[in-house]
């Protein structure tokens, strides 16, 4: 059942089926004539461009079967407009529904080529190392296994400590002490 249209000014409801009313762009119905007669009180209170209940500059449209289904809409009943409504929106949902699965087997393809292209990488890397001899894919230039030797200066060289006026300046023929030196780096804390 479509909401009762009547003028905001006189309450007077169309008794034609071609009512004219007309609707301002401040929300109110205004009547233009009932029953093939003008509605004295509404015409002599109104003044032009101006809303007769709100006083309020407005225009005003004219309200017919020709009018704009969105200005229909406000004289529908919520039945009828649930109806409407939930058509378009299940049409919007079933579009939109659509383009998700779409996108959806687009990234899956994507993703199993990128698997597959992975898997053979792998493959090519552990036939190339299957195909070094054993001492290359197992030894490092750092390995943990040999440890470098460095040697330091021992604190007392020639009878002097490391401490005097003249510290002596070693060859490295008199270095006497040596040091392990781990070439791992030492793990880094992470704050």
């Amino acid at each position: 059942m479509a909401v009762p249209v009547f003028c905001n000014a006189c309450f007077c409801e169309p008794r034609k089926p071609t009512p004219r009313f007309s609707l301002t762009s401040c929300g109110h119905v205004i009547c233009n004539g009932c029953c093939g007669h003008i509605c004295e009180v509404c015409l002599q209170k109104g003044k032009k461009d101006e809303c007769l209940i709100c006083r309020t500059p407005c225009r005003t449209l004219f309200l017919s079967k020709q009018t704009n289904p969105d200005i229909q809409s406000l004289f529908m009943g919520i039945d009828t407009l649930c109806k409407k409504y939930s058509k378009e929106i299940t049409q919007i949902s079933e579009f939109q529904e659509k383009h998700r699965k779409h996108l959806l087997a687009y990234q899956r393809q994507k993703t199993a080529k990128l698997e597959e292209s992975l898997k053979k990488v792998t493959q090519q890397m552990h036939q190339i190392q299957c195909m070094k001899p054993p001492e290359q894919t197992t030894q490092l230039p750092f390995s943990s296994t040999s440890r470098n030797r460095l040697s330091i200066p021992s604190r007392k060289q020639n009878g002097y400590s490391s401490y005097s006026l003249h510290p002596s300046h070693p060859s490295t023929s008199e270095i006497t002490e040596s040091m392990e030196i781990d070439p791992l780096p030492s793990p880094v804390r992470k704050v």
